[in-house]
């Protein structure tokens, strides 16, 4: 790039700021339609399994898109992929808003999903756009508000259905998204970095394929039977495509996925303490309004109206954001791995006590507050984490499969959830309170999981002064703090 390109090209805090309006609009997306499950499964005639998949169709779609539209966007440039991902978001958002069925529904939320390709264009246009000691931060804030703008989503829910009705959750972030789109294709330049390559197609497909065939059984285990040859035969066929997608990335010269990344023992080890952590966080966000919202008369839940069951999660989303600053603050004098394993450890205590005691509302109060702290301190320090394992030029593409992760293992928790929580249903059709234990009990163990992951973490290398430079102030200093870990 000349001096006079530089010169020419926005401001990269002007930058920052719509790719942060185009991200906080995916976010909020995810968790907007949360609080508003039983709304629309009563509007759209429909079953509680089944309008879960106004959830996980969303995260299932983000999963798939992720990589391979973070692959297009490094050939064909990524302004140009991030306008269609907007627009695909926008389209999403319009075809909700007007759904008059559960499956026209998740056929929009499938395609709002596309949206997920976002998040890794958004982290290479940082890495190309900004000067190198600033990426590394900004990735990590970009990365923060994929939690909070979840976590907001919940709690705006309820006074948008209440004033305008449960369709305008579509409308107004599609008018959001429109905006962003616009000042898009005006403000953020193209990138003048460029890779050559063509589109894995086999690996693609592969993708595609093994994370349907994983989450269509899981999801309908529960009314099909965990025994059932539909269940097992797609649960059999998931491993064979998983496996063979392996292959087909490990052998191939230009992976949507590079696995000799992956394969190092610092990424693998923080991406599946990511997997965990997906499947908690987005199985509160969808199941805890649920529970709370459940008539008193099924013997549990607390008749919440959709804004009251926002604010049961309203806590959650206060003490991520504060785990987030606490954790930049923490990291350098405790490292960030140590950082990580206290958010593990703080997110087992709530899961327990859900599954024990649900009765009352400052019960689920408290626990919201603790599962929010558990996360802001552990979005933050995997992020830093990452960030030290890689070399530079991977930052973007190692801290978008990081988020990428999350969203599956969002996508998988979700679809796992439905099946506990569904699968001994009252006569009325409302889950049993045993469904609701036994699937909190299961976010109890992956959040145990999760902290025996991180205790797996290994040491990280401290860079090089050559390479420093680009993690100095990492994510609020999560980065310097990873290598002090282990110096």
């Amino acid at each position: 790039m000349t001096h006079s390109d530089a010169a020419r090209r926005p401001h990269y805090n002007v930058t920052f700021f719509v790719l942060s309006v185009g991200i906080g609009s995916y976010a909020l997306l995810q968790s907007l339609v949360a609080p508003v499950l039983p709304t629309i499964q009563e509007h759209l005639h429909t079953t509680q399994s089944t309008v879960t998949w106004v959830m996980t169709a969303y995260l299932l779609s983000a999963s798939i898109a992720t990589p391979i539209l973070g692959r297009i966007g490094d050939i064909v440039g990524k302004e140009r992929m991030l306008l269609v991902t907007l627009i695909a978001l926008g389209l999403g958002s319009l075809l909700a808003a007007v759904a008059t069925s559960i499956g026209v529904m998740i056929a929009a939320r499938v395609i709002q999903g596309i949206g997920g390709g976002i998040l890794p264009l958004a982290f290479g246009i940082i890495r190309d756009e900004f000067p190198r000691e600033k990426v590394s931060a900004a990735i990590g804030v970009a990365a923060a508000l994929t939690a909070v703008g979840g976590g907001l989503g919940v709690v705006l829910a309820g006074p948008i259905v209440d004033i305008l009705g449960y369709r305008w959750l579509f409308w107004i972030p599609l008018i959001v998204v429109v905006a962003a789109a616009v000042a898009t294709h005006i403000v953020v330049p193209e990138s003048p970095v460029r890779t050559a390559g063509r589109i894995n197609l086999r690996a693609a497909v592969l993708l595609s394929g093994w994370l349907v065939a994983l989450l269509v059984p899981i999801s309908e285990a529960g009314q099909w039977g965990w025994t059932s040859a539909p269940v097992v035969g797609l649960l059999a066929l998931a491993i064979v495509l998983a496996v063979a997608w392996v292959m087909v990335e490990i052998r191939s010269a230009e992976p949507l996925i590079d696995m000799r990344m992956m394969r190092v023992p610092a990424v693998w080890t923080t991406n599946l303490v990511a997997l965990l952590f997906g499947i908690t966080m987005y199985s509160v966000m969808t199941f805890l309004p649920e529970f709370v919202q459940t008539p008193s008369t099924a013997g549990y839940g607390f008749s919440a109206s959709i804004t009251a069951s926002g604010l049961f999660l309203l806590p959650m989303t206060v003490t991520m954001f504060a785990g987030g600053v606490i954790a930049g603050r923490l990291a350098p004098r405790i490292g960030a791995k140590s950082v990580l394993a206290a958010g593990s450890a703080l997110t087992i205590v709530p899961m327990v006590l859900l599954a024990v005691s649900h009765s009352e509302r400052w019960e689920i109060y408290a626990i919201s507050a603790l599962i929010g702290a558990g996360i802001g301190l552990a979005f933050s320090a995997m992020s830093g984490l990452i960030v030290v394992a890689v070399r530079p030029e991977q930052t973007g593409a190692a801290t978008g499969m990081n988020a990428n992760i999350r969203t599956i293992g969002g996508s998988i928790g979700t679809a796992v959830m439905a099946s506990i929580v569904t699968s001994n249903a009252a006569a009325g059709g409302l889950p049993r309170d045993s469904g609701y234990t036994n699937g909190f009990w299961f976010l109890a163990a992956a959040s145990t999981a999760a902290l025996a992951a991180t205790l797996l973490i290994p040491a990280v290398r401290r860079r090089t002064a050559s390479d420093a430079v680009d993690t100095a102030p990492a994510v609020p200093a999560l980065a310097s703090a990873v290598a002090a870990d282990h110096a």
